[in-house]
């Protein structure tokens, strides 16, 4: 099976335009939204479809809007590929397409299908921005289309990672495991919140699990938290669990950074 880690260096190799397991009629699915120049969703610039359903309640989450399925805009797969298409020229040569969300899985039978065309009708890179908590629920060969995993990791320590997310880790680190079996390619993404995720014993617990999944992991991406979803908690009518958090410093990023590196790891 051909992986090419960048877009633009060899074509996807060929495979069946129906994902496996798929039935020939086309599933239907809920779309939250489309980004069609994002320049942090995977290599070079990408066409990003955000998926609706999350099972995961991050404390810190910008988008609680995704949470409900069916919150989103009901889609077939011929609407989507046709929002898309009309950038395949440049997509091909300049970057390519995530499927995100919420949790693009909660979605399985369509997202799945929804993978194959984009990478074998429209000969497009494929990325998946996942939690991955949800992957014990396809097989193997769905990730057949898949080129790069974006792995959101959001703690080491299994309480801590139920308490931001009231969800627990162990089937986030055994999907990652599984990616490595299945030769898929990994970033990884980890938000860094002071006074939360931002223990050096945490991150270099990571760093140390990460490392010993070898050389497919390609990169970690320290990503700052930020406190642009408080608006769209308070028009939910939720509480902000995280206050008066402040976003972290650049010595807080480059000090986490560093910690990755110091376990071989590429990090930025």
């Amino acid at each position: 099976m051909i992986r090419p880690s960048l877009p633009g260096t060899a074509g996807p190799a060929a495979r069946p335009s129906v994902a496996p397991g798929i039935a020939p009629s086309d599933p239907v699915g809920f779309l939250h939204s489309v980004e069609t120049g994002a320049a942090g969703d995977g290599p070079g610039m990408r066409f990003v479809f955000f998926m609706a359903g999350c099972p995961l309640r991050c404390q810190y989450c910008h988008n609680p809007d995704t949470w409900k399925l069916k919150a989103g805009r009901r889609i077939d797969l011929d609407e989507a590929i046709a929002e898309v298409a009309p950038y395949r020229g440049f997509l091909r040569l300049a970057g390519g397409v995530t499927v995100s969300g919420g949790e693009p899985m909660t979605q399985p039978e369509f997202v799945g299908a929804l993978l194959a065309r984009l990478h074998d009708e429209l000969r497009l890179h494929t990325a998946l921005d996942t939690t991955g908590f949800l992957g014990r629920n396809v097989a193997d060969d769905w990730f057949d289309p898949v080129d790069l995993v974006m792995l959101d990791i959001k703690h080491a320590d299994p309480a801590a990672y139920r308490r931001i997310t009231g969800c627990d880790l162990q089937p986030t680190l055994d999907f990652a495991r599984r990616m490595v079996r299945l030769g898929v390619p990994m970033w990884i993404r980890y938000v860094l919140v002071p006074g939360l995720t931002d223990d050096d014993a945490d991150i270099a617990r990571l760093a140390g699990f990460l490392a010993d999944l070898g050389p497919l992991v390609h990169q970690v991406d320290v990503l700052p938290y930020h406190r642009l979803g408080v608006q769209k908690w308070a028009a939910l009518g939720r509480p902000y669990p995280l206050g008066d958090t402040p976003t972290p410093t650049r010595a807080d990023i480059d000090a986490a950074v560093a910690i990755f590196r110091s376990h071989g790891l590429t990090a930025r």
